[in-house]
């Protein structure tokens, strides 16, 4: 029996994934299947960089803008949506590329993942609201209070994995460390891997962030945020989050320029860009880096 084989494309936002996976699936017969935590939620298809039809038109793609804004997604959802999606590649003879710049999805992915219940939402919100305006000190002396066990894992007091580990005690009276500890095999133990991460020059990165919001602005990108305005979900979401949301609601609601508004969301999204070139860089430091062409 042929090896099964699957390509995976990490990099920061802005670094040319999308064009990189559409030329492998061409090339191999792939099906490219969504590998970033925002890229799921319908309603941001500009805002969050979505592939454009024309991309969609040449190659399957899977598992983009199939989460309501409403709704929560987590890792353990993605990795089960990802499982019959490797299913029907096999069946089709295709290569499963997985394209994206969520590094805890292809660390799940490859290395497993702790089955932690699902946080009910009001949960979830509640817990959100107490970290959110915490500096990393407090952060760190509020985990380390009510979770010593996982703090003692955590490098730094990042205000989302504090987030998440207090909503889970607070939802199943246990430490996130217990379901760690229990960890499920990866989805890819079978598989020939080609790992890739994206790193291109810092000064490139720059100038490619600030051009794509200028683009996302004349695409509809405003609409889309007046989209989600429409639906008055919790600024908790993960969506309402999205890079560029609370920007351009600033900028709607008079707060805010709206070259200021670009400013500040250019400025947000090469720190984000930075953060997961730091979190590539210590967890996949083996796979094979490349510089990409600057246009």
């Amino acid at each position: 029996m042929r090896q099964k084989r699957a390509i995976l494309i990490a990099g920061p936002t802005a670094s040319g994934k999308s064009a990189l996976g559409l030329k492998h699936a061409r090339e191999q017969n792939g099906v490219i299947i969504n590998t970033d935590a925002m890229q799921v939620y319908s309603v941001l298809d500009g805002l969050t960089a979505r592939p454009p039809a024309d991309d969609l038109a040449q190659a399957p793609h899977r598992l983009y803008g199939v989460i309501k804004p409403g709704e929560r997604f987590s890792t353990g959802g993605w990795l089960t949506a990802v499982k019959p999606l490797l299913d029907e590649a096999a069946a089709a003879e295709q290569v499963p590329i997985f394209v994206g710049g969520t590094g805890l999805y292809f660390d799940a992915l490859i290395n497993g993942f702790a089955e932690v219940p699902v946080v009910p939402p009001e949960i979830a919100a509640e817990v959100q609201r107490e970290v959110d305006g915490l500096d990393a000190a407090a952060r760190g002396a509020l985990i380390a209070a009510r979770d010593p066990a996982i703090a003692a894992r955590l490098k730094a007091p990042d205000p989302q994995r504090v987030a998440r580990a207090l909503a889970v005690l607070a939802a199943t009276g246990r430490s996130l460390a217990s379901f760690q500890d229990d960890v499920q095999a990866g989805l890819l133990g079978e598989f020939e891997l080609e790992r890739i991460v994206l790193n291109p020059d810092r000064t490139v990165l720059a100038e490619r962030i600030a051009r794509r919001f200028a683009t996302m602005l004349e695409s509809g990108a405003v609409e889309e945020v007046e989209a989600l305005r429409a639906l008055g979900l919790d600024p908790m979401l993960p969506a309402m989050k999205a890079i560029g949301v609370r920007e351009i609601s600033d900028w709607l609601d008079g707060r805010i320029s709206r070259e200021q508004a670009i400013e500040l969301a250019v400025i947000a999204t090469r720190q984000y860009a930075k953060r997961q070139r730091t979190w590539f860089r210590n967890r996949m430091g083996a796979w094979t880096w490349i510089d990409p062409p600057a246009a």
